[in-house]
């Protein structure tokens, strides 16, 4: 019944909150394998540093606020001394690659710059855990981990994964809890990588996967999956179960408590995924699992923001066999993902995230010069995804009418329904997205 636990960047802020999830780990005897983010904010600092040109002495400053992030918590320690050293060792490795003349150039020295945050707050919680009398080691996720090369973006090799999590990890479960990384692996050269922001749960459940666990825990800042985003509206609730279905679409169209592929390995192996507050654990959270007591019409709202949209022309393409097969296939050799897609006679558009200081921005604008060599390309910017996430949504009468309805006022510049039975999509300003957001909670689930 091995339990893997993945806990947050909030949840690993301070000692406080370390204390907490020491706390959780405890009372849960099946939990052997520990997954943590960077210590809150940190992650931030090194995505600073690694993309913004910087004077040393900026610079500098960022390395210093991260020093104090992590010597708070080495302080709070009653044997400080144990971890100081490896701390301390890693921190200087930090500030070398910070103050390398080809960190904004190569995203090699990217990711071994971003892979400090999740190997400082790894290294302090595993001296946490000892502290609070369990047997726990410091594991390097890296030794496991196999991924490709593509660094920033990381593409997990499945079979390499299982393989080394059965010889190297799974003999040390019996002796001591193992506190590892999320977010970073390696690549077939022992290259460290990285598998893009939120990439902590997307480890979590592949280790899970890996090391046939019964179930994984996601333990974030919030009281399991709500029906929104409770920044959003505070009418927002809590639920109580999800479809391993639903909460993939919910992930996939930004639900921000969910990594997209977290889903993937927990569907493929029927791992039961619970989503609770490190904070509160004594309120419960959300279960994740493969079949619920109840598949309501509809179970949530997401936003997913920082979308462009792209519309490709060609007076040739209604006697061009062949156009959007050349299209997608740029698409897919720049590792883009499309959510939605409408055609007309002679022209097709489509959704792309674009999040600022993210690979995607550049594979994004490498993928509109490509096109760009044979078909008039537009793209239009400022826009955000909202999604109705539920069940039967293309076969219930009445379901489309309800959510058309309640946001008649707004300018939907795209929509996408009926692809499969569990989404209604819309493109809408970003300026109008909260509004909608809000308009639509209100009259499908208050």
């Amino acid at each position: 019944m091995l339990n893997v636990a993945k806990f947050g960047g909030t949840s690993v802020a301070n000692f406080a909150a370390m204390q907490n999830c020491a706390n959780i780990v405890k009372d849960n005897a099946n939990t052997k394998v520990v997954v943590v983010s960077a210590s809150a904010g940190v992650t931030n600092l090194l995505v600073d540093i690694a993309h913004t040109a910087m004077t040393t002495e900026q610079t500098s400053a960022k390395i210093a606020q991260i020093s104090d992030i992590q010597f708070a918590i080495l302080h709070a320690l009653k044997d400080p001394q144990e971890v100081s050293d490896k701390l301390t060792e890693l921190l200087d490795s930090l500030k070398e690659l910070a103050l390398h003349e080809e960190l904004l150039h190569r995203p090699d020295l990217k990711d071994a710059l971003l892979s400090h945050g999740e190997r400082l707050s790894s290294l302090l919680f595993s001296a946490v855990l000892k502290q609070n009398g369990l047997s726990a080691s410091n594991f390097d996720v890296r030794k496991i981990l196999r991924t490709d090369s593509e660094y920033g973006q990381a593409a997990p090799q499945l079979s390499e994964i299982k393989q080394a999590a059965q010889c190297l990890m799974l003999p040390e479960l019996a002796k001591s809890v193992l506190v590892t990384q999320g977010f970073i692996g390696s690549d077939e050269h022992g290259n460290t990588t990285t598998l893009g922001r939120g990439g902590s749960d997307f480890t979590a459940a592949l280790l899970a996967e890996a090391l046939d666990a019964a179930t994984c825990e996601i333990w974030t800042d919030v009281i399991g999956v709500y029906t929104t985003d409770p920044r959003i509206t505070s009418a927002a609730k809590p639920l109580p179960e999800l479809s391993f279905e639903e909460a993939a679409e919910m992930a996939t169209f930004g639900a921000k408590v969910l990594h997209p592929a977290t889903m993937e390995p927990a569907l493929r192996q029927n791992i039961k995924v619970f989503v609770g507050s490190s904070k509160e654990p004594e309120k419960g959270g959300t279960w994740i699992v493969r079949d619920c007591k109840s598949e309501p019409a509809y179970r949530a709202i997401t936003r997913r923001k920082d979308q462009v949209m792209v519309t490709v022309k060609t007076p040739k393409m209604m006697f061009a066999q062949g156009f959007l097969q050349k299209v997608f296939t740029i698409i897919a050799q720049h590792k883009l993902s499309v959510d939605l897609v409408t055609t007309s006679e002679i022209s097709v558009s489509f959704t792309l995230d674009n999040p600022p200081n993210s690979v995607l921005q550049r594979l994004n604008r490498e993928t509109i010069e490509e096109l760009s060599q044979f078909c008039d390309v537009l793209m239009e910017d400022n826009y955000d995804l909202v999604t109705v996430v539920g069940n039967n949504m293309h076969s219930a009468a009445g379901v489309s009418s309800k959510i058309f309805t309640a946001i008649s006022d707004y300018n939907l510049r795209m929509i996408c329904y009926g692809a499969n039975p569990h989404n209604m999509s819309f493109l809408v300003g970003n300026g109008d997205s909260t509004d909608v957001v809000k308009v639509l909670h209100k009259a499908l689930f208050e």
